[in-house]
């Protein structure tokens, strides 16, 4: 018997009579015990049991659920009376109703019918002009429809003259008084239903005073870019319209010549374009807007126009929407400025598209100090977010308007003295003659000017040039040309500055035996970035003389390709760029000698305002350039041209190392996000895991219900205290947030306790619908436990809910 039995004396494996007699009576054990079993004791056996069942068995179960217990699904109409069914849509206004025409025929037959919608026109003195005939239905309906698209409105007195009235006529005094309310009244419909211009931001922290109000009505949508979904950006749009169509959208967002960074987990490009969660966002989107045919538009504020890609996309979304695309062409590079360069299109208007969103004087203004400020921002958002609560999206707006409106006529004044004084004096002795020449010709000989100073005199001539070179400007491909060109030189210069303000200086004091810093300190901080110098200076040689025997067949292709096989020279300092900034920090903390060597340099004029830090920063940005130089200039590269082939390589080269970039940056962020979230949640267990990152950070009330057994509508709920939901790609990390205040500081300290972790397939997500007693709840379920949870306000539960979901299905399809 012992041979012919496994892990058990009395289990028999080779009789199948014996085995089959045993489990029967095994079974007949168990089901004797879940008999005298509690309804507690045999819902935790079923647990157990499920839990350990393989995906088969669990599907086996499923099916004999559903053939025992099917689930009855029955329409209300079908049952209940007709005239209850109609009563209860009565209720519902137009939008819904017409929600409901698309659920089914016969829905939609009983939402069409003319008593559902006859009250809705008369209730704002909309009368069909004939007698619908006995078999017509939805009449009233189709009436309603056109009248609300031309706002066909009639006051009781004209809806009284066209249809009569059992009234009798009023007297000439109060008559005129009835017309007068009803010109004032219109008036102000006229302005309530004015078509708005929408600007949906989220790389535009001064919003608050860039925008041209006064011209016009814009509304801002400043939205985050991180934690949202299409969807939930959707729902923020139409909540600004209010049932009303914009003449015009707006979008500033980040991007380049080929994408558009629209959120942080949607980037749209022709890969996607057509998938459907892009494709819905755009067409509800585009039904946002008047039609084409009325001037109706949507401005995208990333350099599509500047590549073939970037044109196809806007093809495509136009096609798909039947809404006019326009962007900028993006032929001017830096922070922002694209956005001031050509457009794509005008739609017949002699305005320039940003300016219908924004105060052109200011906004250039803006643009010229966005890098800096943006980046202090960033630290300032995150320090002072529990403070500031809802001001966090304009604050900054402020702080920049403020700032222009107190210098702009200083800083206008200088910027053009420094340009005056950084041109060539071989430049204003070129324009000399003709500015001369064309002084004499303007200036009457009856009319004398006082002098002027030598360096007005310098400004105007510099001035007359300028607009001299731009009349004479030649084609687009010219133009990108020397595009590539002044933005390489000026490239170049602030390399050559760290040699010469900070390099040269250094080595001085080491030949002299007066060090400053060590020879192995000063390699480490700068041989990778003086050969990123010396290749550029060639790089820059080489365009420079290509410009100057510039013609239809000249080519830059190849250049770019020679330059692309020496990217190593920058492998190496980005791989040693942490490296660069600890030396530099260390020497500075611990060498004297150093640290007042950098207060003697950083931010002064030499350095144009930049410390050696922010400076080697404009390595990491310049390849986002040199790829939408490249886009541009191919895109008005003929086909047949000899350059086309070597620009498509050159632009497979820079896109490349720009997206190896990027893939550094992301590493980095997600290290210190993932550490700094790892520190602050008290003991929750380790968070720093390969392919993780977080979706979203969620500030909630913890409600709890007392009683659970009464109606949803009727539930009174109690806030019990504060929790923080961590949405990660794989998990949700729930902890109660507790803040607390120090004397004499303004600041709250905010602490975070772990409670619990929820993997995201076996997390549940429910909707608790609005109530007298709750707002913007919400139920998150997991294995064991729930929690009742409630956010801010409408927007934060909506874009939660939208987030969630999606977190929540990708993470199911990856298991």
């Amino acid at each position: 018997m012992c041979s012919q039995t496994r892990f058990s004396a009395w289990t028999p494996i080779s009789s199948k009579s014996s085995n089959k007699q045993l489990f029967y009576e095994r079974v007949n054990l168990i089901g004797h015990w879940f008999d005298l079993w509690t309804d507690k004791q045999r819902r935790e056996f079923l647990y157990s049991i499920l839990m350990k069942s393989s995906k088969s068995q669990l599907k086996f179960v499923r099916d004999w659920f559903a053939e025992e217990v099917p689930v009855t699904k029955l329409d209300f109409t079908t049952v209940l009376p007709r005239f209850i069914s109609l009563y209860i849509f009565c209720f519902l206004n137009p939008h819904d109703l017409c929600t409901a025409a698309q659920v089914s025929w016969h829905w939609k037959f009983l939402t069409e019918q003319d008593c559902l919608w006859m009250p809705k026109c008369t209730k704002f003195g909309w009368f069909l002009p004939y007698t619908p005939s006995e078999n017509e239905y939805g009449a009233w309906k189709s009436h309603y429809i056109k009248c609300a698209c031309t706002l066909d409105y009639l006051t009781p007195r004209e809806a009284a003259e066209t249809y009569g009235t059992l009234n009798e006529p009023k007297e000439g005094i109060e008559e005129e008084e009835e017309k007068l309310k009803e010109k004032i009244f219109r008036k102000i419909l006229r302005e309530k239903l004015a078509l708005h211009k929408i600007l949906i931001s989220s790389m535009m922290p001064a919003y608050e005073v860039v925008l041209d109000s006064v011209k016009s009505q814009v509304i801002p949508v400043v939205y985050d870019f991180c934690g949202m979904t299409p969807e939930s950006l959707l729902f923020y749009v139409e909540k600004a319209l209010s049932g009303c169509t914009a003449q015009s959208i707006g979008i500033v967002t980040d991007g380049d010549s080929q994408n558009i960074h629209l959120l942080q987990s949607c980037q749209i490009n022709m890969q996607n374009i057509l998938s459907p969660e892009i494709r819905d966002f755009w067409e509800k989107l585009g039904s946002c807007v008047v039609p084409r045919k009325e001037g109706g538009h949507i401005d995208v504020f990333v350099p599509l126009a500047a590549s073939e890609s970037g044109m196809e996309i806007l093809d495509t979304l136009s096609q798909m929407t039947g809404v006019t695309f326009s962007s900028p062409t993006g032929i001017t590079t830096g922070s922002y400025l694209h956005i001031l360069s050509e457009w794509l299109a005008e739609f017949g208007s002699s305005v320039h598209p940003p300016n219908f969103y924004f105060h052109e004087v200011k906004f250039q203004a803006w643009c010229r100090l966005a890098d800096i400020m943006e980046e202090a921002l960033h630290m300032v958002r995150k320090q002072m977010k529990q403070y500031l609560g809802d001001l966090k999206r304009n604050i900054s707006g402020r702080l920049i308007g403020k700032f222009m409106s107190e210098s702009m006529t200083v800083a206008k004044f200088q910027a053009n003295h420094l340009v005056a004084m950084a041109l060539t004096d071989g430049l204003v002795e070129l324009s000399q003659s003709s500015y001369q020449e064309d002084s004499n010709e303007n200036v009457s000989p009856e009319i004398t000017s006082p002098p002027l100073s030598e360096n007005e005199l310098r400004f105007q001539q510099l001035t007359f040039l300028e607009n001299k070179l731009l009349t004479n400007k030649g084609d687009k491909r010219t133009r990108f040309a020397r595009e590539i060109v002044r933005s390489e030189k000026q490239y170049v210069q602030t390399l050559e500055i760290i040699k010469k303000v900070y390099v040269v200086p250094l080595k001085a004091a080491l030949s002299s035996n007066r060090a400053i810093l060590s020879f192995s300190n000063v390699q480490i901080i700068f041989s990778d970035i003086m050969e990123i110098f010396k290749i550029n200076k060639h790089f820059l040689k080489e365009l420079t003389e290509r410009l100057q025997e510039w013609g239809p067949s000249e080519c830059l292709g190849d250049i770019f390709m020679k330059f692309g096989s020496q990217l190593h020279k920058y492998t190496n300092f980005f791989n040693n760029y942490s490296v660069i900034l600890k030396t530099i920090d260390k020497c500075r903390e611990s060498m004297p000698s150093f640290r007042a060597f950098l207060k003697r340099h950083d931010q002064t004029v030499l350095t144009k305002m930049m410390s050696i830090q922010e400076m080697m920063l404009l390595p990491s940005s310049r390849f986002e350039e040199y790829v939408n130089l490249l886009y541009a200039i191919r895109l008005h590269t003929s086909p047949d041209h000899s350059d086309r082939k070597d620009l498509s390589t050159a632009i497979g080269q820079m896109k490349h190392y720009k997206d190896y970039i990027s893939q550094l940056k992301a590493s980095l962020d997600k290290d210190e996000k993932m550490t700094r979230i790892q520190k602050s949640i008290q003991g929750c267990p380790n968070l720093v895991e390969d392919n993780r990152h977080l979706i979203r950070l969620q500030d909630v009330s913890l409600l709890t219900c007392p009683d659970e057994e009464i109606s949803v509508p009727l539930r009174i709920y109690e806030h019990i205290s504060d929790l923080s939901l961590f949405l990660f790609n794989d998990a949700l990390v729930i902890s109660s947030r507790h803040t607390s205040y120090a004397p004499f500081l303004r600041s709250p300290k905010t602490s975070y306790q772990f409670m619990a972790s929820v993997s995201l397939p076996r997390l549940l997500v429910e909707d608790i619908p609005d109530s007298k007693y709750v707002q913007n709840a919400f139920v998150l379920r997991g294995p064991k436990r729930k929690w009742i949870c409630s956010a801010v306000s409408e927007e934060e539960k909506f874009t939660w809910l939208s987030v969630s979901q999606s977190a929540i299905c990708a993470s199911i399809e990856k298991c």
